[in-house]
């Protein structure tokens, strides 16, 4: 009985892959990549741990961290191999994929060697800056109306590059509590994946539920207490796909507000919490130049301000899942609502994140 349930998972892949002809074109197509995608990982990630135990791939607690006890880090090579298989077997490639696949193929390759041996920061930024003018050169750019000037290719490439690398160290510095950036990348994965079907956007839908099956896979494993930890080639792979996502994306016509706030919106917790940590530590002093800020690990993120309020590790990661589906359920409100109502749910938004603000400013008092 016990070698069944083993073997269950891989009899379960065969059978999916073999019956790929029969889900194509059909509306269960979206439930075929979403099984696949959970399977490989479910399965990927024991070999993933295991290798990291045998290679001593193992994040050592520290007084920086939140860990009692040696964990293996090498969960994002589950996460990416599991993704990039689904991906290679089921979609035909447009030039936008390629782009995609291979910057994010870099930044996992990246992620791997820091997590093997700590890189500097200015070497890590420097290679993620490399990996955004791959996606720019691919057609992954950012479009906005702008005067047909030499100027705006420029703009639009710098804007796509501090989006890209912003969101990608965003979602790495929040990896601080098990379980945290692997259910905030399913949430952004489902709330990507309702809009781009709502809109027409069927690949980016069915990139969106990869994803999402592919970290709701590893989640088993990866929820506290963890067993594996995604490391910075995880964190990192999927703050960059998901920016990327957001880059391709055309979320609103004719309506500049609503297709820059939906994205935004989405990925909200880590863009607060980014802004909100930058402006923290130079009010402090704690960083004074831009290496410091690349290289400054400090436990004042929002999950740290929320530990020293006395949540649990459960308690405040589930807080901050149910903060990102609120926020996820305002960039789906925008679509339908007219300009003036648009103006409220952001102001709302605003009043959410000032009593955020509130909570770990309560909290920083003598903790952080």
């Amino acid at each position: 009985m016990k070698s069944f349930k083993k073997l269950l998972p891989f009899f379960l892949i065969i059978t999916l892959l073999s019956l790929k002809g029969w889900f194509a074109g059909k509306i269960i197509y979206w439930a075929y990549l979403f099984s696949l995608s959970f399977l490989f990982a479910f399965l990927l990630t024991p070999a993933a741990r295991w290798i990291a135990l045998k290679r001593k791939i193992i994040d050592y607690p520290d007084k920086r961290k939140i860990h009692k006890s040696p964990i293996p880090r090498l969960g994002g090579g589950a996460v990416y191999l599991s993704f990039v298989l689904v991906i290679l077997y089921n979609f035909h490639f447009s030039l936008q994929l390629k782009g995609v696949v291979l910057a994010t193929s870099l930044i996992f390759a990246l992620g791997l060697f820091d997590d093997i041996k700590e890189l500097p920061a200015a070497l890590k930024l420097g290679v993620q800056i490399f990996a955004v003018l791959l996606l720019i050169h691919y057609g992954v750019v950012l479009s906005f109306p702008y005067p047909g000037f030499w100027w705006g290719k420029i703009l639009a490439s710098l804007l796509t590059i501090l989006w890209i690398v912003g969101i990608t160290n965003a979602i790495n510095f929040l990896d601080g509590l098990d379980g945290l950036v692997t259910g905030l990348g399913i949430i952004a994965s489902l709330f990507f994946l309702v809009i781009a079907l709502e809109s027409g956007q069927i690949y980016l839908a069915y990139l969106s539920i990869v994803l999402a099956g592919t970290l709701a896979g590893f989640l088993g494993y990866n929820s506290h207490p963890a067993k594996i930890f995604l490391g910075d080639s995880g964190s990192t792979f999927i703050g960059f796909f998901l920016a990327a996502i957001a880059v391709m994306g055309g979320w609103a016509e004719n309506n500049p507000l609503v297709a820059l706030g939906t994205p935004i919106l989405i990925l909200s917790i880590p863009i607060f919490d980014m802004i909100y940590i930058t402006i923290s530590r130079i009010g402090a002093k704690r960083t004074t130049s831009f290496s410091q800020w690349l290289s400054y690990v400090g436990k004042d993120h929002l999950h740290h301000r929320l530990l020293n309020l006395g949540f649990s590790q459960k308690e405040a990661v589930l807080l901050i899942y149910f903060l990102a589906f609120t926020l996820g359920i305002g960039s789906l409100i925008l679509r339908s609502i007219n300009q003036a109502e648009i103006f409220l749910i952001l102001t709302q938004v605003g009043f959410i994140f000032l009593v955020i603000v509130i909570l770990m400013n309560v909290a920083k008092k003598g903790k952080a």
